[in-house]
């Protein structure tokens, strides 16, 4: 079990079902629900408070994120977090999370009825009745049946998109460089290259974040690419089709409809793509039912009171190794690379190269993604000017410029069914350890084994001289008493002559080394 994060404030900016406050609540966390706050009054209201929930409307600028000095966590009640800085919140170590899942429904369900109001001009003649007309031959539509959609993005939404239209007859293909061509066939989409795709479609929706390689992705070029009078969607993000390009398609008649619930600027200004009477537009109404605010509110409180009480790690944005700090099976490791990047660190005083990983044995294949984030916080923990986390461990290890290398081996050398190495460039600094039940342990330093395996809990003295340990033990011991600290446990690695070293376990730290560093010929103390 993780332990679990100190979440006593939570603002909610952004209007949410009411199910979210009484979720925290019961939990003993304090909400404060204050929406639509300014820039100025939001500086002002974060300064105090653990976690920020938020929707649409609050932009988390690294303003926002700075200021809030106590900040541990930002929830967005939402699929995306494109109104988050989430580069910024990594830095600051803040969790970013999302409620993935809440609002596909509705954001599917609002796309199938675009499609069907661009085929059939639904709101357009809706809007011709109210004038009092009755103009039936103005509004011929076309069927769905026998026509292609392409759907861009086959994720959650987008794969329920492609069930619902397939059962009006729609022939549904698409691209995600994710989601493999095998799985989408099990859903009925046959996935092509996107130059095959944009000749091939009636209809075209996007279902992608916006990321720099998705702005613009139906422009001018690829409109030119469609077949003629091609209908467009999008229910995702503003930007993902330009807008100016699909002004032009719309009057030259390359494009035959669109329909937008999603702007670059919102509400937008320019009122020209609104007004073209061929689009059909919303006020960016995906999630806006009462089902999903309701889950979406349900489920971002669920996660944060989860997260606050150590039980799992449920949409992460950002931190994914932070996820891993949540299994039994996965957190003594990250403890075990924590430790010995403490360790290395110390023996090196400067870390002036790179730094190797190896992880050894099956159970470690895919352990990098957690274990390389954990090295970091070990090695930055004497010197960092900020708090090192999991969440922004490697980004601040990269900007110290360290640079931490890993490679593995499905064999680990002893009969341990998983071992981790470090190994610090250009010195002859090498630590291997692995985990013993719960507790993490060191088994060799720079090539000399341990008789006994050393826990790697609580403060260490590590030292070594030209004397032979059981001489200098008495000397060591007295030192201790000395300075009124206790030896809990002593150990030593395999004897050669000046190399090899000794570790104690002592109950407190000592306040200086230079008594000591007249009897060794090398001491650092770390406490874990």
């Amino acid at each position: 079990m993780a332990p679990a994060a100190t979440l006593r404030k939570v603002l909610i900016s952004d209007s949410l079902d009411p199910c979210c406050k009484q979720i925290l609540q019961a939990s003993g966390i304090s909400v404060l629900e204050k929406a639509n706050l300014s820039k100025e009054q939001l500086l002002a209201e974060i300064k105090d408070c653990d976690g920020l929930i938020v929707r649409s409307a609050t932009k988390v600028t690294a303003d926002v994120i700075n200021a809030a000095e106590k900040l541990q966590v930002i929830g967005r009640a939402g699929t995306g977090v494109d109104n988050v800085d989430v580069e910024a919140a990594t830095r600051r170590g803040v969790l970013v999370m999302n409620t993935p899942t809440g609002n596909s429904l509705s954001a599917a369900e609002l796309t199938c009825g675009m499609i069907m109001s661009l085929a059939r001009q639904i709101p357009q003649a809706a809007a011709s009745m109210k004038e009092g007309k009755w103009d039936r031959k103005k509004f011929m539509g076309m069927e769905l049946q026998g026509k292609t959609l392409g759907i861009l993005g086959l994720g959650r939404i987008g794969r329920e998109v492609a069930i619902r239209m397939q059962s009006f007859g729609m022939k549904t293909i698409g691209y995600d460089p994710i989601i493999t061509p095998k799985e989408s066939a099990a859903f009925g989409v046959e996935q092509l290259p996107l130059e095959k795709i944009w000749p091939l479609c009636d209809f075209i929706t996007v279902h992608t974040p916006l990321l720099p390689s998705t702005t613009g992705l139906l422009g001018d070029a690829t409109f030119a690419q469609c077949r003629r009078g091609v209908q467009v969607i999008n229910c995702a993000r503003g930007g993902i089709i330009d807008e100016g390009a699909l002004l032009r398609a719309l009057q030259s008649g390359q494009c035959g409809g669109a329909a937008l619930d999603v702007f670059t600027e919102e509400p937008p200004k320019d009122k020209a793509l609104v007004n073209h009477p061929n689009v059909i537009s919303c006020p960016h109404l995906g999630a806006s039912t009462r089902e999903a605010q309701s889950r979406c509110g349900r489920e971002i409180a669920v996660q944060i009171v989860d997260l606050a009480q150590g039980r799992a790690l449920v949409g992460a944005v950002n931190g994914q190794a932070l996820s891993s700090a949540y299994a039994s099976h996965t957190k003594p490791w990250i403890a075990l690379a924590r430790a010995l990047g403490i360790v290395l660190r110390a023996l090196t005083h400067q870390m002036n190269g790179g730094v190797q990983v190896v992880t050894h044995g099956s159970t470690l294949q895919r352990a990098g993604s957690y274990l390389i984030p954990a090295v970091a916080i070990g090695l930055l923990k004497e010197t960092a000017q900020k708090d090192v986390n999991l969440v922004n461990g490697l980004l601040l290890a990269q900007e110290a410029g360290l640079k931490i290398a890993t490679t593995h081996s499905d064999r680990a050398p002893s009969d341990e069914e998983g071992l981790l190495q470090l190994a610090a460039q250009d010195t002859p600094y090498v630590l291997v350890g692995s985990v013993q039940g719960s507790i993490p342990v060191l088994h060799e330093l720079s090539g000399t084994v341990f008789k006994q395996l050393v826990p790697l809990t609580g403060t260490l003295l590590f030292y070594r001289s030209k004397a032979s340990p059981t001489s200098l033990l008495p000397t060591v011991i007295g030192l201790l008493g000395k300075a009124k600290v206790e030896l809990l446990s002593y150990n030593h690695s395999s004897i050669v002559t000046g190399q090899e070293w000794n570790v104690m376990n002592i109950s407190s730290a000592l306040q200086s080394l230079q008594e000591l560093m007249q009897h060794v010929t090398e001491v650092v103390q770390v406490t874990l």
